[in-house]
């Protein structure tokens, strides 16, 4: 697994997200993947208050207690909402430009690093990877090292609250039947790149998982399951603890 951070020079939505707090307005930061065609993220997106979010977010922002991590944390939404409800939160982002502009719009403590670094260590009640957070886990295979990471991060009464959607949808044909290569990749894995303006970003694995596989995964790693939210378009909220 990678354990850097990003350099400036390639950190497409950190430069997005900086434009977007400086002046109230981005170009376009566009998404490209060998898989899809073309599409676009709305910067504003990632500057969205508690009632604009999906409620699969709320509800984990809802169940965060105790000293809370939250992984990704992009322009600071889901950790300066905690700040609000006064919860202690550390937000941890691999995007310098995020992370500087995290700190500028109030989140209290803020560090630009990457959750598998070594270096990085504590104990934290809730974990929160939020917008798709099994997507660091890049392939399915990979998945067991998140897992048995976030668990070296979680205290022995804590909780790993993490989203995620599953793509069969995209392969459903027009009888309701789903049309999936079962000897081929597993096919919740992706390829992104993204680019914003003239910065272009390393092109990187993203894994959605669907709930089954990401219950069974979890068991493996000696961790428990739970399904608390689902939302409106296959994609879900879980809840992973320490099986007993």
């Amino acid at each position: 697994m990678q354990t850097d951070t990003l350099s400036i020079s390639q950190d497409p939505m950190g430069a997005a997200i900086r434009d977007f707090h400086l002046t109230g307005k981005a170009g376009r930061l566009r998404v490209l993947s060998s898989m899809f065609e073309e599409d676009e993220m709305p910067v504003a997106h990632l500057f969205r208050t508690f009632k604009d979010m999906p409620r699969t977010e709320q509800r984990a922002l809802e169940e965060a207690y105790g000293n809370v991590l939250d992984i990704g944390a992009g322009a600071g939404c889901h950790a300066l909402e905690l700040q609000q409800q006064g919860k202690s939160v550390k937000a941890i982002d691999i995007s310098p430009l995020s992370c500087e502009v995290m700190k500028e719009r109030g989140v209290k403590d803020v560090e630009c690093t990457n959750v598998f670094c070594p270096t990085f260590i504590g104990q934290f009640d809730t974990i929160l990877l939020l917008m798709n957070g099994t997507g660091i886990a890049g392939k399915l295979s990979n998945l067991p090292n998140l897992l048995n990471r976030l668990k070296q991060l979680m205290s022995k009464d804590g909780q790993i609250l993490i989203d995620s959607s599953d793509l069969k949808y995209i392969y459903e044909d027009e009888d309701g039947a789903f049309d999936i290569d079962l000897n081929g990749p597993y096919y919740g894995e992706v390829d992104y790149q993204m680019v914003y303006r003239n910065v272009k970003g390393e092109p990187f694995d993203w894994l959605y998982t669907d709930p089954t596989m990401l219950k069974a995964v979890c068991e493996q790693c000696g961790l428990k399951c739970e399904i608390i939210e689902k939302g409106d378009h296959y994609d879900y909220l879980a809840k992973i603890t320490l099986a007993i």
